[in-house]
């Protein structure tokens, strides 16, 4: 398996070129195809709501926009034309998480920034990795929406508690544990003995002899600290051995516009410090 082709969504923000840099940079790493979305959300405004405004108004909130996608696509193109990445580009109009599920699932991976509580450019739409991570059956990599990640994927630890939703992101993300040059498994308060249905006698070992049977350089960690919660053990440990990516499945089931998601991911999604490459 190896990555053909990687969508990133971009928006008018700040933080949109390193999103955009980060997926270029892994596009070019895998000799891959990059893909550039940008989508225009439409909101249903009553016709009485419009009926008073002039035409002049209209007419510039329709400039402004056109403006953001042309900024938008220029970055995005001259940013892959420097990466030398084969690329293209496309604009869509609807529902963001319809639009994007439909482009992921005829691309190996989706980029997705987190979102900003203080950003609302053109394009941008709350809670988009998470219902497109559940909706669309492809993998998602999330990037912060604060920092610069040049190296993503040379550290990459998994958080691992052997279930469905973690096997299939480390499936998912096989080609980029291969290129790593370090590993890590973290299998954190995992229940052992007459109590684990799905470890085995080593937490983390299993997964690990399977990894290294496929060429990935891996090392099996075990943390208990019922003290303190799951996502902060992680997040303590990522900053502790320099992480520069977190893999992990992602729990939760989505509806039209509602989501659950279980409390790790959830913090996680939240407070990231690294990007961080979700399936389920």
């Amino acid at each position: 398996m190896a990555y053909k082709d990687i969508l990133v969504v971009a928006d008018d923000t700040p933080e949109c070129e390193e999103r955009v840099g980060v997926a270029l940079r892994l596009a070019a790493r895998h000799e891959a195809h990059a893909i550039g979305l940008m989508v225009r959300e439409q909101v249903y405004v009553p016709r009485y709501a419009t009926s008073n405004l002039p035409s002049s108004f209209l007419a510039e909130q329709r400039e402004v926009e056109e403006k953001a996608r042309a900024r938008v696509r220029e970055g995005f193109e001259r940013q892959a034309a420097q990466a030398g990445v084969p690329h293209e580009w496309h604009t869509a109009d609807g529902d963001p998480v319809k639009a994007v599920s439909l482009f992921s699932r005829h691309a190996d991976l989706a980029v997705i920034g987190q979102d900003n509580p203080e950003s609302a450019g053109f394009g941008t739409s709350k809670d988009l990795a998470e219902h497109v991570v559940l909706a669309s059956g492809r993998p998602v990599l999330v990037v912060p929406y604060v920092g610069t990640y040049p190296r993503v994927g040379e550290r990459v630890m998994i958080a691992w508690d052997a279930s469905r939703e973690a096997a299939r992101a480390v499936s998912d993300a096989l080609p980029l544990l291969q290129a790593a040059q370090q590993v890590v498994t973290l299998s954190a308060n995992p229940d052992v003995g007459a109590r684990s249905d799905r470890h085995g006698d080593i937490p983390g070992a299993d997964i690990a002899r399977h990894l290294a049977r496929h060429g990935v350089r891996v090392e099996a960690q075990r943390l208990n600290a019922r003290e303190v919660s799951i996502a902060d053990m992680l997040l303590n440990r990522i900053a502790d051995e320099g992480i520069d990516l977190l893999v992990m499945g992602a729990y939760g089931h989505a509806r039209v516009r509602e989501i659950w998601l279980g409390g790790v991911t959830r913090r996680l999604m939240q407070h990231m410090t690294v990007p961080v490459f979700i399936s389920h």
